[in-house]
């Protein structure tokens, strides 16, 4: 008798490390390796007024604009450029924490200064896709170019090509294949199953993100609501691995948009679990490239 669905599926692994994942021997004893992560997505939005084939439909509202430009989402976005990324920026600086910024190539190419003030802060700048769009659908040749052009804004803006790679939502089949084919990428974030990285093939290292720890979560219906409810949530989960950092230490991602946790209402949430990470020794606060290097010189060669 044939069964609902047809058979389990073969190439997918759900079963990662098990009871007994490896200690990844952070830095200095570390029970926990946390990455903030800061997306700069703002002038990579689609946009007709960029030539985009429609404009953005979702930020602060759900609504699209299909027959001419929208400058009320545009401007929504420009925000984060113009405005929340000075306060990031200043953020972080306050208790001297490294970051990722994992930035679009299109809106380095726009705004180079977003790249180049971060670099020059000491933060890692890593890539995020040419537009903010998913790569589910591509076709290899376009992603192939995606990738390239992603790669020179952000080499052009700070001198350095990024070492990480993340696909906004569903990267294609083609994905991680074309960044290691495309050569000088040391990890991509495209997966969500894990709280420790994994290596995919020699030199190239999975670091898997997270959206809960996530501040897009203040988007209509996605439970943030005031900048308390973003603070608890990271402090629980920080708090959750640091026990059982104890015996099996994890990493943790958590994600920031210039133009989402950068208004005022919001700060104060970031500031709060700044200020909490700070007080905790046993956190080592890395930018993803340092998690990488480390877990495929410390631990992939044990596995």
């Amino acid at each position: 008798m044939p069964l609902p669905g047809g058979m389990p599926p073969t190439t997918r692994d759900l079963v990662g490390y098990g009871r007994r994942p490896p200690d990844p021997r952070w830095p200095g004893g570390a029970r926990l390796a946390l990455s903030f992560v800061v997306n700069v997505e703002e002038g990579a939005e689609l946009s007709l007024a960029s030539g985009d084939a429609r404009n953005e439909s979702l930020h602060e509202i759900r609504e699209e604009v299909d027959s001419m430009p929208d400058p009320c989402m545009e401007t929504h976005y420009a925000y984060g450029a113009r405005a929340g990324f000075w306060r990031i920026l200043d953020a972080f600086a306050a208790h001297a924490m490294p970051a990722t910024f994992s930035a679009c190539g299109r809106a380095v190419a726009a705004n180079p200064f977003l790249a180049r003030e971060a670099h020059a802060a000491g933060h890692e700048v890593s890539a995020h896709g040419w537009r903010w769009e998913r790569h589910a659908e591509m076709e290899e040749a376009t992603e192939r170019a995606v990738i390239a052009a992603t790669v020179a804004a952000i080499r052009d803006a700070t001198g350095e090509a990024p070492l990480g790679w993340h696909t906004r939502s569903a990267a294609s089949p083609n994905t991680r294949r074309l960044l290691i084919e495309h050569g000088g990428f040391l990890y991509d974030s495209d997966a969500y199953d894990d709280d420790l990285p994994r290596l995919h093939a020699p030199g190239h290292v999975i670091l898997p993100y997270g959206f809960d720890c996530n501040d897009m979560r203040f988007s209509p219906g996605g439970g943030f609501v005031q900048a308390e409810d973003f603070a608890r949530y990271c402090i629980g989960a920080i708090e959750w691995l640091l026990g059982e950092g104890e015996r099996a230490p994890k990493m943790l991602s958590i994600g920031l948009h210039l133009r989402i946790i950068g208004r005022p209402g919001r700060m104060a949430g970031l500031a709060a679990v700044l200020a909490h990470v700070a007080r905790r020794p046993e956190i080592w606060v890395a930018r993803r490239r340092e998690i990488a290097a480390h877990w495929l010189a410390r631990v992939a060669e044990r596995l």
